[in-house]
């Protein structure tokens, strides 16, 4: 009976022809057919033969992939990438210190502010200075107005304008500090337009008693030969007048209206008795801290 399981018995005999072999395979590998237009295996071809017909076919899990390391795990970019948050919560920790620093160096001065105000002694030891800083004190003399000093311009309430800087000179004593007196407007620059502002005799000055000012890296260099002068550097202005390197801010109770009859008469405006440091550590910290937990999240 010629059945397939006979006819593939003879074909393996060793007196099988030749012919009859070779019609088996084209009978068991039907040849693949191609589309006459175009030139590309047509789709029943496609489902005919696979990848895995083929006896030489290799796959994935006969020859597994070999990591391959360049000498470097990782690179410069992927380092600073990983130091960004570690810097943001170092800056963050940072902040919350002098957060607690700024907090305790203002309550201590204001302390001082509502102390009565003490008599200048008649000679300061410049060192000690900064353990009275932003003390309340009085002093009496008489100004000298001829040794007048402008520092500006300086803004006020959107107008430009000077501080204006008289020395003090103490009866009696022998000595003369330095007296912020306050702002004027521009146009109240020369004297002979504020003479309602030039107290002549003896007077009594209240203040705070400060510390010398420390330069900002942006500001110009005091001019002395031209009495121009951009900050109050205060041991160079006491060297100019032959005064004691103590620098008095005359204070007064901020009143808007008494403000503005001092503007409009060039007397000096006052500052009012209050400490004025800037207290921005708890923005910084919820910055940094908001920045280092977007990036500390990130995958």
């Amino acid at each position: 009976m010629n059945t397939p399981r006979a006819i593939l018995s003879h074909l393996r005999s060793p007196g099988a022809t030749r012919p009859l072999v070779q019609q088996w395979r084209r009978l068991r590998n039907p040849p693949i057919s191609r589309c006459p237009a175009c030139r590309h295996l047509s789709q029943s071809a496609r489902r005919a033969r696979q990848a895995a017909d083929d006896p030489d076919f290799l796959s994935i899990v006969d020859h597994p992939p070999n990591l391959v390391r360049t000498g470097k795990r990782h690179g410069a970019g992927l380092i600073i990438l990983a130091l960004i948050p570690i810097t943001a919560f170092v800056l963050g920790t940072w902040q919350v210190q002098r957060l607690d620093w700024k907090t305790k160096l203002i309550a201590r001065l204001e302390d001082r502010l509502v102390r009565d105000p003490l008599p200048l002694p008649p000679h300061i030891d410049p060192s000690a200075i900064s353990e009275f800083d932003y003390r309340r004190v009085y002093a009496t003399g008489t100004f000298r107005h001829d040794q007048e000093m402008l520092i500006g311009p300086r803004m006020r309430d959107g107008k430009e304008g000077y501080l204006v800087i008289t020395p003090l000179e103490r009866a009696g004593e022998g000595t003369t500090v330095l007296v912020n007196r306050g702002w004027i407007a521009r146009e109240k620059k020369s004297q002979k337009s504020r003479s309602e502002g030039l107290p002549a005799g003896v007077v009594t000055v209240e203040g705070l008693l400060r510390e010398p000012w420390k330069k900002n890296m942006f500001t110009p260099e005091n001019s002395p030969e031209t009495r121009e002068f951009y900050f109050p550097d205060v041991a160079q202005m006491a060297g100019l007048t032959g005064s004691q390197p103590v620098w008095v801010e005359e204070t007064m109770e901020p009143d808007l209206l008494v403000a503005w009859d001092r503007e409009t008469r060039g007397i000096p405006i006052g500052r009012p008795a209050e400490v004025n440091l800037r207290n921005n550590h708890t923005q910084y910290i919820f910055t940094w801290y908001v920045c280092y937990d977007s990036l500390a999240s990130q995958p």
